[in-house]
């Protein structure tokens, strides 16, 4: 067979060569094709087996395993190694807005609370070893990347009576975001909002950010990055500092009724009928993340060049409006897709900043597969369109814990979605993200993981 097969071929060569003569060609390229039957190929390594695995490690979640100890850090990184994650992400600034790694700007995280069983207890931190080094070491040993990720406009958290920044130092009571209420404008302080948001605009808050990054960026990490890295809804911020900035940027034009020709007091989403300023509002808090995403980019790279900046996102961008982000390519042209989007707002859109994204496409285990949002793969071939090349790593996953809140999915269609997840957000993004190891190590789902990422990649 292979001989004849071998003749056929050198004859049509011959004829291609003699085409390519009369012709005037000089290349050798085969105009036939492979006549072989792909015998003679080497194999092609699959796309996705370069790609890198990030697996997250909140802060709060995982507190009572790692807090106090290395060994537990040891042997969780290795069940992520072995599963065949190639990143991990911790988290290193919970809600609260203090921190675990050594800087001399805000205070140490003391205690959290975590579930434990069916109780929230609260987890103290007696150890004295610095938490984010043992994750870099034993990374380093395990052959893992390694992350830090930080919660970026918060400043406290109303558990335990109060704790954090906001809480401790009433010198910085003006960094407290200010929400637009029935009631008026009102400090986040003031509300029942469990996390304490900062005013992102503030230039002091974001001063201070700026410099907790470049303590953080003195580790030996392979990246950073931001989470919550935005308003905290669309009810923030109505504060007198935003006001100002706002109508600079308009051009000093002063807004006859603040907030109401932006939005109704108490609104918490757009009206069918949009007050005479609300878009251009939208576009300024774009603006606001924007610019801070360009001076964090450069306080970190100014101490670690090296360093991958990147965010992490929620993937639902037809409605990522209301906490004033818009992680698409500035050649993404929102307004043509979204009435809420002026021509300009595409002028924010921040992926050029990063090198690397994660999104989150927190789709129900029984949404894996699809083109839209809400479904784990539409989340992320979306992500990919609207970035446009202009991040180079962009890689989407699922919250395989707070996925099913009404409990439709049956505990095996969960495994089951685990492993579809791997392969269906891989082949349209660059990477793979889970959220978060806490859920995997609580249900025993590691195997499943592992089953995925090796159908996706082999």
């Amino acid at each position: 067979m292979n001989i004849k097969r071998n003749i056929i071929k050198a004859f049509m060569g011959g004829i291609a060569a003699c085409l390519c003569m009369a012709c005037g060609g000089n290349d050798s390229k085969d105009y036939w094709g492979d006549t072989s039957g792909g015998e003679d190929e080497e194999p092609t390594e699959n796309p996705n087996a370069s790609k890198p695995r990030y697996i997250w490690i909140d802060a709060a979640a995982n507190f009572p395993d790692f807090a106090n100890s290395k060994e537990n850090i040891a042997r969780d990184l290795a069940l992520a190694k072995d599963a065949g994650f190639t990143d991990i992400v911790v988290d290193v600034r919970p809600t609260t807005g203090d921190v675990l790694f050594k800087t001399n700007l805000v205070d140490q995280v003391k205690f959290m609370y975590a579930w434990i069983g069916s109780n929230y207890t609260k987890v103290e931190r007696t150890a004295t070893w610095d938490y984010l080094q043992a994750f870099v070491d034993e990374a380093r040993k395990q052959d893992l990347r390694i992350h830090a990720a930080i919660n970026t406009f918060v400043g406290g958290n109303q558990i335990d009576g109060g704790t954090g920044l906001l809480y401790r130092d009433q010198s910085k009571a003006e960094w407290a975001t200010q929400m637009n209420m029935q009631v008026g404008i009102t400090s986040v302080m003031n509300t029942s909002e469990s996390t304490k948001f900062f005013n992102p605009a503030h230039p002091e808050v974001q001063t201070f950010l700026c410099d907790l990054l470049k303590d953080l960026a003195s580790y030996d990490l392979d990246g950073i990055f931001l989470d919550r890295g935005r308003f905290l809804n669309l009810q923030a911020d109505f504060s007198d500092e935003s006001r100002k900035q706002f109508e600079n940027y308009m051009g000093g034009i002063k807004i006859p009724n603040y907030p109401d020709d932006i939005l109704a007091p108490g609104a918490s989403s757009l009206p069918a009928t949009y007050p005479k300023y609300l878009t251009k509002w939208l576009e300024f808090r774009a603006k606001v993340i924007y610019d801070f995403m360009q001076k964090a980019r450069t306080a970190v790279k100014g101490v670690k060049p090296g360093i991958k900046f990147g965010v992490y996102v929620g993937g639902w961008y037809s409605t990522y409006y209301d906490v004033g982000v818009n992680w698409a390519a500035s050649t993404y042209d929102t307004s043509r897709y979204y009435n809420w989007a002026t021509s300009k707002y595409k002028n924010y859109g921040y992926a050029a900043c990063m090198d690397q994204i994660l999104i989150g496409a927190y789709a129900s285990p029984l949404k894996v597969h699809g083109t839209t949002e809400w479904t784990m793969e539409g989340f992320c071939s979306l992500a990919k369109d609207k970035i446009k090349g202009e991040c180079p790593i962009v890689a989407g996953g699922p919250d395989v814990g707070n996925w099913d809140t009404n409990n439709q999915a049956t505990q095996e269609q969960e495994n089951q979605a685990i492993i579809q997840s791997v392969k269906a957000c891989m082949n349209v993004c660059d990477g793979y993200f889970l959220f978060d190891m806490i859920h995997l190590k609580k249900a025993d789902q590691w195997q499943y993981a592992k089953e995925g990422i090796k159908l996706a990649i082999e």
